[in-house]
């Protein structure tokens, strides 16, 4: 719209700019300063809310391990890979015999308990689907089983407050995981060999495929022990 000629120029404001005065001009005359206080309050306690859950989801510092703790974590690593290692000189999966278990399975089991024996823990295999039932998960370890079989990525885990046949101390868990080689014992039911079949009438160890949870190591240290350990 034109203005006539000769009238006074006036200048005209949109109505978006009206209301943005308006609003500025009640927040200057009835806004307290205490106002802008508390909001700028709310905005630092956002941001510590965000580093709280930031520190919260962030994994726990490795290094924090005691001198045992990282001892204990060394040996059974140590009787891993010799599991593994024995593991691999099987070459042929239908020759598997008694003197196979002997020579690949035997040595893992001695070495744990020389390993109990020089340090005063308990040293266990344990496993759900078990062929002898000395090694069957107790409460604990069932609980710690789980957690390995839902997060595959889980591979050890430790419970610092725990009690053992009526001992305090601490307890260590490590996943065991099927390879190819143990198929030959822990694979088909029907290819199992015939000493299993025939010694281990209540077998349940069977049906694995590689990469597979087989169970666990155990590794119960008393309170009273934890700041020892020495090598077997």
């Amino acid at each position: 719209m034109h203005a006539l000629p000769g009238a006074p120029h006036v200048r005209t404001r949109s109505r978006a700019q009206t209301l943005s005065l308006t609003g500025r001009a009640m927040c200057s005359t009835k806004c307290p300063a205490s106002f802008h206080v508390l909001r700028a309050m709310g905005a630092l306690s956002l941001v510590a809310a965000s580093l709280l859950l930031f520190a919260c989801a962030s994994p726990p510092d490795t290094d924090e391990r005691s001198p045992t703790q990282e001892q204990v974590e060394e040996q059974i690593e140590s009787l891993d890979a010799m599991r593994s290692g024995l593991a691999q000189q099987v070459d042929d999966p239908e020759s598997v015999d008694q003197s196979t278990f002997a020579e690949v399975c035997q040595p893992v089991g001695r070495r744990a308990q020389q390993m109990a024996q020089a340090n005063g823990w308990v040293v266990q295999q344990l496993a759900d689907r078990n062929r002898n039932p000395n090694n069957t998960l107790d409460d604990e370890a069932r609980a710690v089983h789980e957690r390995f079989a839902e997060n595959p990525d889980l591979k050890r885990v430790w419970h610092e407050d725990t009690m053992l046949n009526g001992t305090s101390g601490q307890r260590f868990f490590q996943r065991i995981t099927v390879e190819e080689t143990c198929l030959a014992c822990h694979g088909a039911e029907a290819n199992r060999p015939g000493f299993v079949k025939e010694g281990y009438p209540d077998d349940r160890a069977y049906g694995f495929e590689p990469g597979d949870l087989r169970g666990l190591y155990a590794v119960f240290v008393p309170d009273s022990l934890m700041a020892h350990a020495s090598l077997p």
